[in-house]
């Protein structure tokens, strides 16, 4: 019996390990999302945030535009506050609020409600009818308004000398530059409003008036009991949108009327631009921020005063 000789097992050679793959950073999808907002962010707070704030600065400091600001503290706002000008134009910007906003919601609401109806002929018709004179250069309207209310050669006294009344001073009057700038912003702005009302009502759903309908409720009923709770917030968005607006304005006053007669119709805004005009820069930005706090409160005010009782 032959014996054949052992040989040991060979030992298998390890194959070289493998490359793994290389992790791929996190970093690239988690900072994507920034850089694509970053422009936004980064042209918000320079145009935006950066102004606010050196306007905020500039308003406790006496600067003409040139030179080193001087810190003054609050004296700003204390001249301000005890300004008889100051209070003067906010008592011309809630005079014009009160002939303005008011007669615009009621009249907005009641156009929005016919332009509503299915059934009206030359729907379109009107609607581009009323938001035309918003699209409208207010520079050219104010124009053509100084020509219609001129009280030797205007449109206006035209018409009523026709049915035997006297020339009014349309622009010249204490008693009537408010009225007629009222006026040129409502012609203006109504349409304005009527778009944001009948936006309103359009949301609306109609089975609200057909259950209403079934039940016997009458369309005077339906006004009063839907369709003004359904659109309380459109009201109230309006109201605020306008009251911003009128303690802000300024191109009707100041194109029209330059401010007078004898300061009747200087507003907020124009007032504000007065001192920007004569370089008091630090009045201005207090007076500015005066009418922003202002303005704040009368829209808080006004949306708790139209907001229903669920909310």
């Amino acid at each position: 019996m032959t014996t054949g000789t052992l040989t040991p097992p060979r030992k298998e050679q390890a194959a070289p390990d493998s490359p793994r793959p290389a992790r791929r950073s996190r970093r690239g999808p988690f900072l994507a999302p920034y850089l694509f907002v970053a422009p936004f962010y980064i042209v918000f707070a320079a145009f935006g945030v950066y102004p606010l704030v050196f306007a905020l600065q500039l308003s406790f400091t006496d600067w003409k535009g040139a030179g080193e600001a001087k810190f003054i503290g609050l004296e700003n706002y204390t001249y301000l506050l005890t300004s008889e000008e100051f209070w003067s134009s906010l008592g011309n910007s809630a005079v014009m609020w009160l002939l303005i906003v008011p007669l615009q919601i009621v009249g907005g609401l009641a156009a929005a409600v016919l332009l509503a109806n299915a059934r009206l002929r030359l729907r379109g018709m009107f609607r581009v009818a009323f938001i035309a004179p918003f699209v409208t250069p207010l520079v050219a309207m104010a124009q053509v308004w100084i020509v219609a209310f001129d009280t030797d050669y205007g449109l206006v006294n035209h018409l009523f000398n026709l049915v035997g009344l006297p020339d009014v001073d349309w622009l010249q009057s204490t008693a009537w530059a408010k009225p007629t700038l009222a006026l040129l912003f409502l012609w203006k702005t109504t349409g304005f409003a009527i778009i944001i009302l009948l936006a309103g009502l359009q949301a609306v759903p109609s089975d609200v008036y057909e259950a209403a309908a079934l039940d016997g409720a009458s369309r005077k009923r339906q006004f009063w009991s839907l369709t003004l709770p359904l659109v309380r917030r459109s009201i109230a968005f309006l109201v605020v949108v306008q009251t911003l607006a009128v303690f802000q304005m300024f191109a009707e006053p100041f194109v029209v009327t330059q401010g007078g007669p004898y300061g009747s119709t200087t507003t907020g805004g124009l007032y504000l631009y007065n001192h920007i005009l004569a370089s008091d820069l630090g009045t201005g930005a207090a007076n500015s921020f005066l009418l922003v706090l202002l303005v704040f409160a009368l829209s808080l005010l006004s949306v708790r005063l139209l907001r229903s009782r669920d909310e």
